[in-house]
């Protein structure tokens, strides 16, 4: 027993290596397809569960039409809507064609309609918005993607996407509340008194709180975080290798983020601004509150003013007949605008 010889390793039996595939089997007829109950006759083996399974081809067939119809859906939804409104506003269509967009009155007591005031002022309205709303958003995106510190990356990204999320009707509230009368106090008296400023014609007009500026201030606070949000996941998409170049060539951060980051970026940077102008221009409830719904041409930041979406938004409960038309074809123009700058945006 003692002088008995231990065969080699290489001569002890070995198990055979098992096939991850007879493995797999062996897990699924196991755990799976737990039959452990019935009698060893009964249990299902795995040629048995293979031929219970749907063919492949037809999983991904069914997978397939089910994404195509869901996409699909979407191209359906618009033309839906645009369709809708043509045919709403076909009567308004066929009584002033292309003058409806260049008429600067609209008096709908006389059956006089025109858009021009309200077109203008959408476009005022969100082109002051981006002004103010471009430089706080790119210079916080910078921040964001080069300067903050991890500890407060994720909060102040939180507190920035969580304006996107407050109800219009809120900002609405609280710009009458609070933002009309800080500028009228603030900015819009102190600018009205000044022998200077007083004769910029933006500035031209006795102040009241409900005007283009509030209106743009509104706009602009609400367009801050889509433009901020897309702004830095582009800027943070840059590689490293980028920055590292600038630096080995003894760049600053400053002349690294004008020279050679931002110039990356420019043309995803400029697809964020005109999302934020899209979202500008459809814009209701808040602007609709502060902005003093005044059909009326002006260029003065503290006169009143009327945007498309405004005036669908006041008028068409009680409008019928071609008034309704008209108010339709106002919204249809609106829609096709909004499209054609989201269109631009993903180019």
């Amino acid at each position: 027993m003692d002088n008995q010889e231990i065969p080699p390793l290489s001569d002890q039996p070995t198990s055979p290596t098992r096939n991850p595939i007879t493995s797999f089997k062996h897990i699924l007829e196991s755990r799976i397809f737990d039959h452990s109950s019935l009698p060893s006759t009964e249990r299902p083996t795995w040629s048995a569960l293979k031929k219970r399974r749907v063919p492949s081809k037809v999983v991904d067939s069914i997978y397939y039409l089910l994404l195509f119809l869901c996409s699909f859906s979407v191209l359906l939804i618009i033309l839906g809507i645009f369709v809708e409104l043509l045919f709403g506003s076909s009567r308004s269509i066929q009584e002033f064609g292309f003058h409806f967009f260049t008429e600067n009155k609209w008096d709908p007591g006389n059956r006089i309609f025109g858009s021009l005031p309200f077109i203008l002022g959408t476009l005022y309205s969100s082109a002051w918005a981006l002004v103010i709303a471009v430089p706080i958003s790119i210079f916080t995106a910078i921040f964001l993607s080069e300067f903050c510190p991890n500890r407060l990356y994720r909060p102040l990204s939180f507190l920035i996407e969580l304006l996107a999320a407050i109800p219009s009707v809120v900002y609405g509230l609280w710009g009458i509340f609070v933002l009309q009368p800080f500028l009228v106090k603030w900015f819009e008296t102190p600018i009205s008194k000044s022998s200077f400023f007083s004769k910029i014609p933006i500035f031209g007009d006795t102040p009241n709180g409900y005007d283009m500026l509030s209106a743009s201030m509104i706009l602009a606070i609400m367009i801050i975080p889509y433009i901020t949000s897309v702004s830095r996941d582009i800027l943070r998409t840059i590689p490293k290798s980028i920055r590292d170049a600038s630096y080995a060539l003894g760049a600053t951060p400053w002349q690294t983020i004008r020279l050679a980051v931002l110039p990356y970026a420019r043309s995803g940077l400029i697809g964020a601004i005109i999302l934020g102008l899209g979202r500008a221009l459809g814009e209701t409830m808040a602007v609709t509150m502060v902005i003093g719904n005044s059909p009326r041409i002006t260029w003065s930041l503290f006169n009143s003013g009327y945007t498309m979406s405004s005036v669908i938004a006041n008028e068409l409960a009680e409008a019928s007949g071609l008034y309704r038309s008209a108010l339709i074809e106002i919204g249809l123009s609106l829609f096709v605008v909004t499209l054609i700058v989201n269109i631009i945006a993903k180019l």
